[in-house]
This record gives C-alpha cells, sequence and structure tokens, in this order.
C-alpha cells in the first residue's frame, strides 16, 4: 500500500483488525493492575519500604501520561501496523525485563520500558475505531473497546492474588510473555494499515514542554497522598508542571504543526464531554482504590477476596459495555449518561455509612450496582466528544481524551486519599480526646477512624458524581464536522437529543 495515496477503507476487515488490536490493548491494561498485589512480597524479596515500591505503578502512570500527548505525532508519522508492532515489542522487551530482574532497579525498568509500549496502544486503537466506522456505527465498536479497557483491570487483582497464593510474582510475567508473542504473529498476518501518513514535523519544544508539564503534574498529585500538600516537593512539581503545560498550551495554538491540536476544543460537544470525562475518571476511582482499602486495611480482607468481591460488577460491565455501545448509536449520549450518572450516584451513596460489620454480599451488591452504571456512559461519553471532530483531528482528539484521564486520574487519586488521610486523623483525634487510651482501645478507634475517612472521600465522590450528571443535560447529538479552508466550522448535521 502506498504511503501516500489514498486508499478504500472498504476493503479493510475490521473484525481481524479489531480483534488482534483489543487484545494487544487487554494485555496492556491487565498489566496495570496487576502489580498493586504483588506489592508486599516484592518489598520483603528487594527489602524496600512501600514508597519505594510504589514506583512500580507511580512510574508506569508518569511513563503513560508523558507518552500519549506524543501519540498524535507518532500516529501521523508511522502506519497502524508499524506503530502497533514496535509498541508490542516494546512491551514484550519490559515484560521479560521485568520477569527476569534480580533487583528493584532493573525490576521498575522493566516496568517504566512496558508504560512506553503500553502507552501507544489505547489511542491508537481508538484512533482505528473513528477512522474505519462512520459516526453511526462507532458505538458498537467502542463497546467492544470498552470491553478490554474496563474487564481487564477488574479481573487483574483477582488473577494476581491466585498467582500471588500459589506462585511467586514473576509468574506474572513469564504468564504475559506467550501471550504477547502472539498478538505480535497474529498482527503481523492480520494488521493492515487503517490510516494514511501524513509526515508531520516534529515540534521539538512541544514535546519538551509536554514531557515537564504532564510528567511534573501528575508526579506532583500523585505524591501529594504519601507525602502531604505542604512538601517543598509537591508544590514545586505542581507549579513547574502547570507553567509548563501553560507555555505548552500557547506553543500548540501558534504552532503551524502543532504535536497535540488543541483546537480540537472549539468544538463543543468534544470540550463538554472531556470534562465529563474528567469527573467520570475520579468517579471511577472510588471502586478502584477506596473499596480495596477499606476491604484489606479495616476489614482484613485478602487481595483475591478483595478482588472477587468486585469481579461479578466488572464481568457485568464487561457484558454491558457492547450493549450501551449499539444502544448509543441508536439513542445518542445524553440518557444513557444521565442513568447511568443517577444509577452511580444511588449506589455510592450506599458507601458513607461503612462499617466494621458491613456483610460481603451488601458490598458486592452495591459495587455491582456502581459497574453496571458506569457502563451505561463510559464509553459513550468518550464517543458522542470524539464523533464531532473531523477527520483530520481523529489522533489529536484520541491523544487528548486519553492524556486527560492519565491526568484527571492522578488528580482523582491525590484528592481522595487527601480527604481520607486528613479525615482519619480528624476523626482518630476526636475519638481520643472522647476518651480511650488503652492499647487495645487504641487500635480499634485507629481502625474505626479509617472506616470514617473513607466514608467521608464517598461523600466526595458523591459529590463530584452529582456535577457529572448536571453536565450530562447538556449533551447533544452531533454530527461530524467539517472543516473548510476558511477555517469555518461546518456540521453535516446535529440532532439534539430527546
Amino acid at each position: 500500500m502506498s504511503n501516500n495515496s489514498s486508499f478504500d477503507i472498504s476493503t479493510i476487515k475490521k473484525g481481524p483488525l479489531l480483534f488482534v488490536m483489543i487484545l494487544g490493548a487487554f494485555i496492556a491494561v491487565l498489566n496495570q493492575t496487576i502489580m498493586s498485589v504483588a506489592m508486599p512480597e516484592l518489598m520483603v524479596d528487594f527489602d524496600i519500604a512501600a514508597s519505594t515500591a510504589q514506583w512500580l505503578t507511580t512510574g508506569y502512570m508518569l511513563v503513560n501520561g508523558v507518552l500519549i500527548p506524543i501519540t498524535a505525532f507518532l500516529m501521523q508519522r508511522f502506519t497502524t501496523r508499524e506503530l502497533f508492532q514496535s509498541s508490542m515489542v516494546i512491551f514484550l522487551v519490559g515484560t521479560i525485563i521485568s520477569a527476569v530482574a534480580s533487583n528493584f532497579d532493573i525490576l521498575l525498568t522493566g516496568r517504566l520500558i512496558q508504560a512506553a509500549g503500553a502507552g501507544i496502544i489505547m489511542p491508537l486503537l481508538m484512533n482505528v475505531v473513528l477512522t474505519i466506522f462512520p459516526p453511526d456505527k462507532r458505538g458498537a465498536a467502542m463497546g467492544m473497546v470498552g470491553f478490554a479497557i474496563i474487564f481487564a483491570p477488574a479481573i487483574g487483582p483477582t488473577l494476581a492474588g491466585y498467582v500471588m497464593e500459589h506462585y511467586s510474582w514473576r509468574t506474572m510475567f513469564y504468564g504475559m510473555i506467550p501471550f504477547v508473542i502472539i498478538v505480535i504473529a497474529v498482527a503481523f498476518i492480520y494488521l493492515k494499515n487503517a490510516s494514511e501518513r501524513s509526515y508531520p514535523k516534529i515540534d521539538v519544544w512541544g514535546v519538551v514542554l509536554s514531557t515537564i508539564g504532564f510528567g511534573a503534574v501528575l508526579y506532583g498529585f500523585s505524591s501529594a497522598g504519601s507525602k502531604g500538600w505542604s512538601s517543598a516537593e509537591v508544590v514545586l512539581s505542581i507549579v513547574v508542571g502547570v507553567v509548563s503545560l501553560i507555555l505548552f498550551t500557547w506553543r500548540q495554538l501558534v504552532s503551524k504543526s502543532p504535536l497535540l491540536d488543541l483546537r480540537a476544543f472549539k468544538y463543543n460537544m468534544f470540550s463538554l464531554t472531556t470534562v465529563i470525562n474528567i469527573v467520570v475518571t475520579m468517579v471511577m476511582y472510588a471502586d478502584m482504590m477506596l473499596l480495596p482499602l477499606y476491604l484489606q486495611s479495616a476489614r482484613g480482607y485478602t487481595a483475591m477476596e478483595s478482588g472477587l468481591l468486585m469481579l461479578p460488577g466488572a464481568l457485568l460491565m464487561g457484558f454491558m459495555m457492547p450493549i450501551t455501545g449499539k444502544l448509543f448509536d441508536r439513542f445518542g449520549a445524553k440518557w444513557l449518561s444521565i442513568i447511568g450518572m443517577a444509577i452511580t450516584i444511588l449506589t455510592t451513596i450506599g458507601f458513607v455509612n461503612l462499617t466494621d460489620s458491613t456483610s460481603y454480599t451488601y458490598l458486592v451488591l452495591m459495587s455491582t450496582g456502581r459497574r453496571f452504571g458506569m457502563a451505561m456512559f463510559l464509553m459513550p461519553i468518550t464517543t458522542a466528544g470524539l464523533n464531532q471532530l473531523p477527520a483530520r483531528l481523529n489522533a489529536h482528539g484520541t491523544a487528548i481524551s486519553n492524556t486527560i484521564k492519565q491526568v484527571a486520574g492522578g488528580i482523582g487519586t491525590a484528592l481522595l486519599v487527601t480527604v481520607m488521610t486528613t479525615s482519619t486523623k480528624s476523626h482518630f483525634q476526636d475519638m481520643v480526646a472522647a476518651g480511650g487510651s488503652a492499647a487495645s482501645s487504641m487500635e480499634v478507634m485507629k481502625m474505626e477512624a479509617t472506616i470514617q475517612g473513607i466514608n467521608d472521600a464517598y461523600l466526595v465522590i458523591i459529590g463530584i458524581g452529582l456535577v457529572g450528571l448536571l453536565l450530562s443535560f447538556f449533551i447533544k447529538r452531533t454530527g461530524q464536522a467539517e472543516e473548510e479552508a476558511t477555517g469555518v466550522v461546518v456540521e453535516r448535521k446535529t440532532v439534539e437529543e430527546v
């Protein structure tokens, strides 16, 4: 296929193409979640503190956050096949290094290399969906993508918990190697190019500023939970990051070949759904962080028991993703988002009064309800915004969307940890002041204070969710926009949802 000539998208076999890429994305996303369960054993094996071990997840997130903004350029410079194959090979190299690591530094290096490969895959997959499917068919395709990115992290803790109970932590990496090799081999046979190459010039200053900006902001917020907001390191990181991002924004707006074309934000539905996605990502972290913390730290459940509790919701969520995708194609995102947000908020209310005797069955039902609600709006909101963008902005739109989610995840984690720790300290001091100083009662009070702190964090999640619910009422169903040479935005059609 010529790199410069146009090609007929209708000749692309969509099924094999999506299958290969979704399988690669599933493996990459699954890899993000498995390390948290292995932390205790790694701390013993390598004789490291928890703050050091945390870099296995923090460093992974940082590399992802730094690399994703560059994917817009990479998707225009290289073919789909070249970029996917390269990312999977990089991921394989990182997996092998992690599996044979003899010390923590080598293991961390392997994880960072893994992140470099994984960070490319999801934006590339979303861009392919936007390219090969018309707007009225994207919902179902994005639903299948959603199945991969939601189901993988949901079964990750359970799978990792089983492995850790019976085998070494290295088994998680060794077990992943053959699957990655299979994906690379199948991609070599079936994966075809799905977009034209435009050979844009690299914006060196854009790369530098985005790397410093997103890296510093993510590091600052991810460190705030453990080091505190008053830490000079945290404050300096956030300030440097924000200043760099301001300069990066200015650079992208004046550049003829921007690294990340921020002009995508002039499309109203893309801008609105991006804001809603920030809210949605923070709401998701209630399940991903607060519930396991409550189960393992306050209630004494094992990592595997914690993972099993969330598994029914994960299975339901994975099952619902393709269904909500088809509903989106037919009805649009507005009412799916409103209904899903309402269900999520109502079920989250069930977590604001947790105690040291809240039943396991109750937690399973509430958690499953939250996942059902989130399945209603996660992919429809993203797809609704990307559908409005003209074809030339597809790569930039997917990169912006994924970058925003990374940053929102870092901010959301820091916010919840801050609320929880501050509230826990306050409740504990109140309990001590009310009486009780025996060693046994002190332990009980610490546990009670922790539970109260988690309850307060869930209250904050409800408040954030209400913001998302209100914004959802402004979602409209829009057609794909076209941008004429004069720069005037023209939409093919606009149908406001009833």
